[in-house]
């Protein structure tokens, strides 16, 4: 191939050779020696002269002129000078060849329907090694081949557009390279520049080992500071859900996929006493470690807040001024609620969180409407309770944005098809958490993470629902209501079929705990006995919300050991205030294994 005259069909080519042309024709017409008037000075017409060098060398042109000013400006003559500077060669004056030849860069040129080569330049040549002009490209390029590249450049033969491969790597992974290939038209090498021109292919690999290497560690970086964030969700995480007598509960995390940074959601649940059941969802509004941490800190936050036994909202209350003490950058939802199988309700508070979903056991889902406040961190706001009904068969659904949460599309989208989901689950709260996250489309690539808690108020029959039972006694007529109290509690227990052992120290419990109610308390006052599979519970309210504390009696004293003695034989024991005001004592007993 005559590479000369297929240069004079690379683009700019015949551009740059017509203005050659011109340049040497306008030269020839001013006269050789000629050149134009320095800026500043105006050359009078038919000023110039030659001047001999005193070496005889031929003379070099100079310009004189009459400056506009008081006295006369000369115009700048160019002089030979020589070591000094040298001469800069005009882009038009290089052929195509100097200038690939001189590339860093690896080019290589194909030609025809079978890319013979026609090129390829010395960093080819020091690259991959000699090469033989008008084989194929398949024979005598076989690194294109190893790269990926032959089905490239057919696409760009058909197409005539380049097309560009990034970070493409040798099979032995020694070097990665960027290749673009550039169709270009030259002509038959034994024709003219006016025959029909055929196609090339200029092929420029660029050498970006380094960079795909600086990548890989980065990716290698991310790779193990995600592994680490994901170890430390898990372990913050609860192992085991506890699992109160009343509920049946499921809980599942799934982190991010490989290009999302694992984030700060939460679960947990906690058992209050008394048959009631804490459960909160969460989520840090970050990603990484740190999200990771602060949501540990808050889950161990309400953990303590919740063996205060306080009202939700209070709860919530304590947590937003420790999130902002915390990281006052973070901002964290959470739903923070609490089952009282007594009453048949879930009590809630919500800061900035997803409403929780119920589904009743005719199929019915309702969402729990508002209080909700801002997320916590914000400050500034009186959070404020509310209830849901939770009956027997109904299930509810605890969860965080991540699930219902799609990019262009509004999240109330997403809650809408979770409602459609949920009223269609069936199964037990594991079951039901499985299939949320298929219906959801969550997989191992999403690209959020994802927590989702499932509880069920089972509905009990036959003999399951022999061992679980309520008894409750209004207490009326001042203190001659602690002996129909002891009464009231013994045949209740007799009737459960207790051993004698736990009727005695039931009863005995249960008079201690009326007999503080009537000296510190005030009306109404009631007593509730309550079995399940595990424990005998006993509960009394008053209407006062002071709560009684442990002391220590004198012997002198004659009062102050009812609590002291309800703790001694009592496997557990609590106070809490109660909404409607008033307070509730409590104990529980633990039923032998059968």
């Amino acid at each position: 191939m005559n590479f000369t005259r297929w240069s004079a069909r690379f683009p700019g080519t015949q551009r740059r050779a017509a203005a050659r042309s011109e340049h040497a024709a306008a030269q020839a017409k001013r006269g050789e020696g000629s050149v134009p008037a320095a800026r500043g000075g105006r050359a009078d017409p038919g000023t110039e002269r030659t001047t001999p060098a005193a070496d005889g060398s031929p003379a070099a042109p100079t310009v004189s002129g009459t400056g506009s000013g008081s006295g006369t400006t000369p115009a700048i003559a160019p002089t030979r000078r020589t070591g000094a500077l040298a001469a800069v060669p005009s882009p038009d004056e290089l052929s195509v060849r100097e200038v690939l030849g001189r590339l860093p860069a690896l080019v290589a040129l194909v030609h025809g329907p079978d890319h013979r080569v026609a090129y390829v330049n010395d960093a080819y040549i020091a690259g991959f090694g000699t090469r033989t002009p008008g084989a194929p490209a398949h024979a005598a390029l076989p690194e294109l081949g190893e790269l990926g590249l032959l089905p490239l450049l057919d696409q760009v033969q058909r197409s005539g557009k380049p097309r560009t491969a990034k970070n493409r790597t040798t099979p032995g992974g020694t070097h990665s390279y960027t290749v673009t290939c550039t169709p270009v038209d030259f002509p038959e090498p034994d024709g003219d520049s006016d025959t029909d021109p055929h196609t090339g292919i200029l092929i420029h690999l660029a050498d970006v080992t380094d960079h795909a290497e600086a990548v890989e560690r980065l990716r290698a970086s991310e790779r193990r500071q995600r592994e680490a964030a994901v170890t430390l969700q898990r372990s913050l995480l609860p192992q085991e859900l506890e699992q109160p007598d009343d509920l049946r509960v499921a809980a599942t995390y799934q982190p991010g996929g490989t290009e999302a940074a694992v984030g700060g959601d939460w679960y947990d649940v906690i058992t209050l006493g008394a048959g009631r059941t804490a459960l909160v969802i969460g989520d840090v509004m970050g990603r990484g470690v740190r999200a990771a941490a602060v949501m540990g800190q808050l889950r161990t936050a309400v953990r303590a807040y919740a063996r205060l036994d306080l009202p939700p909202h209070e709860v919530l209350q304590l947590l937003d001024g420790l999130a902002a003490e915390i990281d006052a950058s973070q901002i964290a939802t959470c739903v923070y609620a609490v089952h009282d199988p007594n009453e048949g309700l879930l009590a809630y508070a919500s800061a900035g969180h997803l409403p929780i979903l119920v589904r009743d056991e005719d199929g019915t889902v309702r969402r729990a409407a508002d209080p909700t406040g801002p997320p916590l961190g914000t400050g500034g706001w009186l959070h404020t309770s509310g209830t849901i009904a939770l009956g027997p068969g109904s299930t509810a659904v605890l969860y965080t944005d991540g699930l219902v949460e799609r990019r262009g599309e509004d999240i109330d989208e997403g809650v809408a098809a979770l409602e459609r989901a949920l009223s269609g689950a069936q199964g037990t709260p594991a079951v039901i958490c499985d299939r949320l996250m298929r219906a959801l489309g969550v997989d191992a690539d999403h690209d959020d993470d994802v927590a989702v808690m499932v509880l069920q108020q089972p509905a009990r029959t036959g003999a399951d629902a022999e061992l679980f039972h309520n008894a409750a006694l209004e207490l009326l007529g001042g203190i001659e209501a602690a002996p129909r109290a002891r009464a009231f509690a013994q045949g209740v227990l007799s009737s459960w079929r207790f051993p004698v052992e736990l009727c005695d120290l039931g009863v005995l419990a249960a008079s201690e705990l009326v007999a503080n109610s009537l000296q510190h308390g005030t009306p109404p006052m009631h007593l509730r006995l309550r079995r399940t599979d595990r424990r005998l519970i006993i509960e009394v309210t008053d209407g006062d919300d002071h709560l009684p504390r442990r002391r220590r009696a004198e012997p002198a004293d004659e009062t102050g050991r009812g609590i002291s003695i309800v703790a001694t034989i009592a496997s557990s024991w609590g106070t809490r205030r109660t909404p409607g005001g008033g307070k509730a004592v409590w104990c529980e007993f633990a039923l032998p294994d059968k």
